[in-house]
C-alpha cells in the first residue's frame, strides 16, 4: 500500500495566502516521502485542477489527484481540455479523480438535477476516455453528450494519459471504475465495506473488461495520539467532518462495513495501533491510503504539534506500507 496525503478544504486559510500554501504543501509532501497528494473539489473555495496544476510546476516527483471534481458542473470536453493541460502541467504525475457528488451539492447549491448519476458517469467517461486516446479529435455520441470537436493539447505519448479514479459507492459505479476507469477514491470506506463490497466489483469489472487491475484508494483521516485520547479524537472527527447523515450514498455505503460514521473509519492512537489498523486496509485491497492528518489539541500550538508528530510518524511508513 502506498502511502500518501489527503488535505482538507482551505477555507479556513485567509484568501491572500492560498496559492502559497497549497505550493508549500506539495513540496512539504515531495519532501517527506509521501508517494500521492489528493486535493478536494470543495464549492465555493479554491479550483482543485488549479491547486494541482501550481502543486505540479513545484514538484518532480509525487503523484498528484484531485478527490473529486463533480462530472455535473464541467461538460467533459471542457474537462479533457483543462485536465490533459494539468496533465502537461505535472509532466505526466496527475490523476483525475471525479465522481457523480451528492443531492445537496449539485442540486442545492448548483441548482442542477441529480438524476440517474450513473448514467451520466457512464456517458461522460465515453467522451474522457475518447479524449484520452491521444488521437487529436474526439468523436462521441450518447444519451448524454453528441462531441465533435478537434482536441490537441499535449503529446501523450509523452506525458501519458491520466488515469481516472471515481468516486464509486455502488455496485453500478464501482463496475464502471473498474471497467471504464482506474479504479476509485473512497470515503467513509472501512476494512469490511472495501474487502467485501469494493474490492470483489472493481476486480471483477476490470478483469471482464480486460483491463489492469484496478487501484483502491481511501480517504482515512489520520491521528497519533495516546490510547486514551482516541475517544476523543473520534468525536473530534465526527464533529468536523462527519456527514453521512446528509448523504444516502454514503448511508448505504457504511451498510457494507462495521463504520456508522468517519469516526469509526478513523485511524487513532498510537503508533502500533496506527499500523495495525492500516495494515487491516492494506490487507481488504486498499493500494493508495489518502492520509488526512487530523490535529488534535485545544489551541493552535498543541494542534500544530499533532499535526507534526502524526506527520513525521507516517513519514517514517513511506513510501509503502
Amino acid at each position: 500500500m502506498r502511502i500518501g496525503t489527503m488535505i482538507g478544504s482551505d477555507r479556513d486559510r485567509p484568501a491572500r495566502d492560498r496559492v502559497a500554501n497549497l505550493i508549500a504543501d506539495a513540496r512539504a509532501a515531495e519532501e517527506h516521502g509521501f508517494t500521492s497528494m489528493w486535493v478536494p473539489q470543495v464549492p465555493g473555495y479554491f479550483d482543485a485542477l488549479t491547486a494541482v496544476t501550481l502543486m505540479g510546476q513545484a514538484t518532480s516527483r509525487i503523484e498528484l489527484g484531485t478527490a473529486v471534481v463533480p462530472v455535473q458542473t464541467r461538460h467533459p470536453l471542457a474537462m479533457a481540455q483543462q485536465v490533459l493541460s494539468t496533465q502537461a502541467a505535472c509532466g505526466g504525475r496527475f490523476a483525475l479523480g471525479l465522481g457523480p457528488s451528492h443531492h445537496w451539492i449539485v442540486t442545492e447549491q448548483f441548482g442542477l438535477p441529480y438524476e440517474r448519476p450513473a448514467r451520466l458517469m457512464r456517458d461522460y467517461l465515453q467522451v474522457l476516455n475518447a479524449a484520452f486516446t491521444g488521437q487529436g479529435r474526439i468523436d462521441v455520441e450518447n444519451d448524454t453528450y453528441q462531441v465533435h470537436s478537434p482536441l490537441d493539447v499535449t503529446d501523450l505519448t509523452a506525458v501519458g494519459a491520466p488515469p481516472v479514479l471515481l468516486a464509486a459507492l455502488a455496485p453500478v459505479m464501482l463496475g464502471l471504475a473498474g471497467g471504464q476507469g482506474a479504479g476509485t477514491i473512497l470515503w467513509m470506506a472501512d476494512e469490511r465495506a472495501i474487502a467485501e463490497h469494493v474490492a470483489p466489483r472493481l476486480a471483477k469489472a476490470a478483469a471482464d473488461a480486460g483491463r489492469p487491475a484496478p487501484r483502491i484508494v481511501a480517504g482515512v483521516p489520520v491521528a497519533l495520539c495516546a490510547p486514551g485520547e482516541v475517544d476523543a479524537a473520534r468525536e473530534y472527527a465526527e464533529q468536523t467532518l462527519g456527514h453521512a447523515e446528509l448523504s444516502p450514498n454514503y448511508l448505504r455505503l457504511l451498510e457494507h462495513g462495521d463504520a456508522r460514521g468517519i469516526g469509526d473509519v478513523m485511524v487513532a492512537g498510537d503508533e502500533d495501533a496506527i499500523i495495525d489498523r492500516l495494515r487491516r486496509y492494506r490487507d481488504a485491497g486498499v493500494t493508495d491510503l489518502g492520509a488526512r492528518v487530523i490535529p488534535l489539541g485545544s489551541d493552535i500550538t498543541a494542534r500544530a504539534e499533532s499535526r507534526r508528530r502524526t506527520t513525521e510518524f507516517l513519514t517514517d511508513l513511506c513510501p509503502n506500507l
